[in-house]
């Protein structure tokens, strides 16, 4: 058997965890891919938030309080006393709605992209407990955008046709701004 020798480079990728090294390889047009996820990502929250803020009148307590007490959700309990907590309510009615407008937002500039899909991928966790559903196996459309998610922020989406690549190229006193605080690549990309 033949074993293929990848150097690190132009469309290749690795990772070491726990010891177990993955490698790959990236076809040229993946960075068209990783793009359409953050732009779907992108509108997709952005149009939820925004007809949300719209309407008016965005309550999540009997979503909180009803729907997770269903199919035997593990945190039903959890989702339940969220729902029964008038302030905790009062925070989810504002921070659902503009946190998908924000997150799309920044989705669909490429600005801060790794920021907001981490933020993403919270609510996409709360929503796929919240809506919990085994019958047809542990995997829904909830979990899968999570996982859509956490691929744009991987990636470094932002940095593809996004303002992410302009910021991390802003100097000050001379130094690209990502050199200068390199602990910024965790909220760009």
């Amino acid at each position: 058997m033949a074993t293929e020798k990848m150097t690190v480079g132009s469309n290749v990728f690795e990772s070491t965890l726990g010891g177990l090294t993955v490698r790959g390889r990236a076809h040229s047009l993946s960075a068209w891919f990783v793009l359409a996820l953050r732009l779907m990502m992108g509108y997709a929250f952005a149009y939820s938030g925004l007809t949300k803020i719209m309407e008016g009148g965005f309550s999540a307590g009997g979503y909180l309080t009803h729907s997770a007490a269903t199919n035997g959700n593990p945190f039903a309990d959890v989702f339940a006393w969220m729902g029964a907590t008038p302030w905790f309510v009062d925070i989810v009615n504002v921070a659902v709605p503009w946190g998908e407008l924000l997150i799309g937002i920044g989705l669909l500039v490429g600005a801060l992209v790794r920021l907001a899909a981490f933020f993403g991928a919270f609510m996409m966790l709360l929503f796929y407990f919240g809506n919990w559903e085994i019958t047809h196996g542990l995997i829904n459309g909830d979990f899968a955008y999570m996982l859509v998610f956490l691929a744009v922020a991987a990636f470094g989406a932002g940095r593809i046709l996004g303002l992410d690549r302009r910021i991390e190229a802003y100097e000050i006193d001379g130094v690209p701004l990502l050199e200068k605080y390199p602990k910024l690549d965790y909220v760009l990309g």
